[in-house]
């Protein structure tokens, strides 16, 4: 980051550590799906294209991510509206210090990751019908203190798993027998597993236990390790070594010791369970779950950067130093964002990053600090996979890129003015090194002789090399690039032929001024609800 008077804005970030020994858990769940599955027209009680898209995504996440063990999930839907879409909960090793175990970024860079997959496998699975309406996945950290509490934990998530298909299934099939929805509701309500499994039979001819096992018991997705033969010797003897693997089980009591017994890996990278379990109640399992909710009455931030984007930018052929075109993508999914969440009234980006200014009394989500970050990381990650075709017609995404990102509380008008101005002093430092820094490299220097010229210079020494070396004049260079982006709501005027304004409304628009000085903010005080 650049040096600034306006670095103490650092001070108002925290620690999220989850600490050791506690085994973290990151369950996603989606967001607003009882509307996505309605659009896309998703088969009731259970989609099982949907379904192998949830586990497809789900084992990529494995396969990227060394210290994700384990993962399981299922549809959880009531009625025809969704309360609560599941699709995974990933549980990391005992051992891990995924960045640094830090819950924020955890939970983030899955969801965003997840995300990412669902958006760009969605034709695999669904090739002849395009995705409508953008998908987005929220996420929270369960931290589960023993292996006893994860063995709670796994059976409650199945148990739920069981009841509610077995309850959708008697409800589609009695809506589908002619029955309303409130009779349905009706003739279901109070019964018990028996008499549910009796309507079924007896109703329908449908014995419930010879459905498929994806839908009664949920998708277990697990590493193990299984012998690999690399090379056979002289004798003919192989020599092997083992080797991880992702598979997709189903079973049905991944809570149970027999099951955990019947892979290693799993104990040996979790631990083992001592006995089995039974009765597992919600109200217990909310002891562990994370309710990190941000201060009151104070501006929220939701800054996202991009992970890894130094390689995902050289993989897909980004101009350096800048490439206006993926600037505009990360402009373009930034409106979506505002467009989506009310509550947030500004944003600014820079690069492979954005944030996201939420006013001081949205009450969203309760201002759970790990929903709200999670579902804009989410949205904003689904938005960039759908909307890559549009600024790079003619490129390949080569992979899903994946964003991480934190919720930082600041408490006036004043502080949060100077979070923005620090986030575009840096813009201006890092983008005038780039722009030398680049120069040198396409003039003949390599990465090392750029880097040493470039050791200690000041602001003005760059502009010099910028003119002398390379005729360019660095305050001639695209605003874009020089002052990042804004993005917020401005009203438009409608002018009728005549000259009157007939109506006005509000719409989000992208801009690039500064908005370190005061005249932005004074041309715009209803941002910040500052009255002039």
């Amino acid at each position: 980051m650049a040096n600034s008077k306006y670095e103490y804005v650092k001070s108002f970030e925290s620690e999220d550590e989850v600490m050791y020994p506690n085994l973290i858990v990151v369950r996603i769940y989606g967001c607003n799906f009882a509307r996505f599955s309605q659009v896309n027209e998703f088969e009731k009680p259970n989609d099982e294209r949907a379904l192998n898209l949830m586990n497809c995504c789900a084992t990529s996440v494995l396969e990227k991510y060394p210290d994700i063990i384990l993962a399981y999930g299922f549809s959880d839907e009531y009625r025809q509206f969704i309360i609560n879409y599941a699709p995974c909960s990933f549980i990391f090793k005992k051992e891990t210090k995924f960045y640094q175990r830090r819950a924020s970024k955890v939970l983030s860079l899955i969801v965003s990751f997840f995300t990412s997959l669902y958006v760009a496998k969605w034709g695999q699975f669904f090739p002849h019908k395009e995705m409508r309406f953008t998908p987005s996945f929220k996420s929270r950290i369960i931290c589960c203190p023993s292996m006893e509490v994860l063995q709670a934990y796994l059976a409650w998530r199945q148990r739920e798993c069981h009841s509610k298909n077995q309850y959708n299934t008697c409800f589609w099939m009695l809506i589908k027998s002619g029955k309303s929805e409130t009779e349905a509701h009706d003739i279901l309500k109070g019964t018990q597993k028996q008499e549910k499994n009796e309507i079924l039979f007896q109703q329908f001819g449908i014995n419930y236990k010879n459905l498929p096992s994806m839908y009664r018991q949920g998708s277990c997705i697990l590493k193990t390790e299984v012998d690999e033969t690399v090379k056979i010797l002289e004798n003919e003897s192989p020599v092997k070594r083992l080797k991880k693997t992702v598979k997709i089980v189903h079973s049905e009591n991944i809570a149970s010791r027999s099951f955990w017994n019947d892979y290693s890996h799993l104990c040996k990278e979790l631990g083992c369970f001592e006995q089995n379990v039974n009765n597992i109640k919600h109200e217990y399992m909310k002891l562990f779950q994370s309710e990190n909710k941000l201060l009151p009455f104070t501006w929220i931030v939701i800054r996202i950067d991009g992970s890894h984007f130094h390689r995902f930018s050289e993989v897909q052929g980004f101009e350096k130093p800048n490439d206006e075109q993926a600037l505009k993508l990360m402009n373009s999914c930034a409106v979506s964002v505002l467009e989506e969440f009310n509550d947030i009234v500004f944003a600014y980006g820079v690069s492979d990053e954005y944030s996201f200014v939420m006013k001081k009394n949205t009450q969203l989500y309760q201002r759970r600090s790990s929903e709200i970050v999670s579902a804009v990381v989410s949205f904003f990650s689904s938005a960039y996979v759908i909307k890559w075709k549009e600024f790079f017609p003619r490129t390949e995404l080569k992979y899903p890129p994946n964003f991480d990102g934190r919720a930082v509380c600041y408490p006036s008008n004043d502080i949060i003015r100077d979070y923005l101005a620090w986030r575009q002093v840096d813009c201006h430092i890092n983008n005038q090194y780039n722009t030398c820094f680049w120069m040198l490299v396409k003039s003949g220097k390599s990465t090392r002789e750029a880097q040493s010229l470039l050791k200690g210079t000041q602001a003005q020494e760059k502009n010099q090399m910028l003119s002398q070396l390379f005729s360019i004049d660095y305050n001639t260079l695209p605003v874009i690039f020089r002052n990042g982006s804004s993005v917020f709501w401005d009203k438009e005027m409608m002018v009728t032929d005549n000259g009157t304004v007939a109506k006005s409304h509000k719409k989000v628009v992208v801009e690039h001024p500064n908005i370190i000085d005061e005249d932005f903010w004074g041309a715009h005080p209803f941002i910040l609800e500052v009255t002039s």
